[in-house]
């Protein structure tokens, strides 16, 4: 049975949730969980005061329910199990993991697997700008794992990009791909303007219905089918997109 957190107390202020995460709580009662110090704006808080801790969360089983687009970096930093959000999620989701996996079944904030570096990430709605990106100063972004949107997605996909795959089964906004350097964005839908500005290796697979507007910086080679794409395309197909 997993540790289940069901929201009774919402808040205008952003909560952080950071450290919250399957490994660190598996061999706390619950009580102890709720006694967890969380982020309040500027204010530590018990976790308690916002929700209520049941199940046992020593098979690494995570699951938050409520709406939750004002609780912010759930599964930051994870390295192990699955966190489920029952219901929409806010800024930082699963940003710099390791391992592990996040399934949401509403939408996501911002930053959604910035900087992460492995495990993977389900996304049933739409999510913001800066998936899998690098935060302002830094230089790598996504470097593991995947990340699998069945909405659309923000501006700047995937910038500075290392490694891993992200795909959206909708459109994505602009500078997709931006100062991309390796790994695999795959977009069903629309995108935006400036897709792919300062890429230098990697791989942009659009697959939407109306071909984009590239920029000049860009020039027609041949017509190639890889040999791994469809590989690639059955297991997006098996992530249900």
């Amino acid at each position: 049975m997993p540790l289940t957190l069901t929201q009774h107390t919402t808040s205008a202020v952003p909560i952080e949730v950071e450290g919250v995460l399957p490994e660190r709580i598996a061999e706390l009662s619950p009580g102890e969980i709720e006694r967890l110090p969380v982020l309040h704006g500027n204010r530590r808080t018990p976790l308690g005061e916002f929700f209520r801790a049941a199940g046992d969360a020593s098979d690494l089983q995570l699951e938050w329910v409520g709406d939750l687009s004002g609780v912010h970096r759930i599964g930051a930093g994870m390295t192990t199990g699955r966190i489920r959000v029952d219901g929409c999620a806010g800024r930082h989701l699963g940003s710099a993991m390791t391992g592990g996996e996040i399934i949401v079944a509403g939408d996501a904030g911002d930053w959604l697997g910035a900087e992460m570096r492995g495990g993977a990430v389900h996304v049933h709605g739409d999510a913001g700008d800066c998936v899998g990106a690098a935060y302002r100063g830094a230089r790598r972004g996504m470097a593991g794992g995947t990340i699998f949107i069945h909405g659309r997605a923000g501006h700047e996909l995937g910038h500075s990009m290392r490694r891993g795959l992200i795909a959206v089964a909708g459109d994505a906004g602009e500078f997709a791909g931006f100062h991309m350097l390796a790994g695999s964005i795959f977009v069903f839908g629309r995108v935006g303007l400036r897709c792919g500005a300062e890429m230098r290796r990697g791989t942009i697979a659009l697959l939407g219905p109306h071909a984009p507007a590239l920029l000049p910086t860009f020039r027609f080679a041949c017509r190639f089918r890889p040999p791994m794409l469809p590989l690639q395309l059955a297991g997006l197909r098996r992530a249900g997109l």
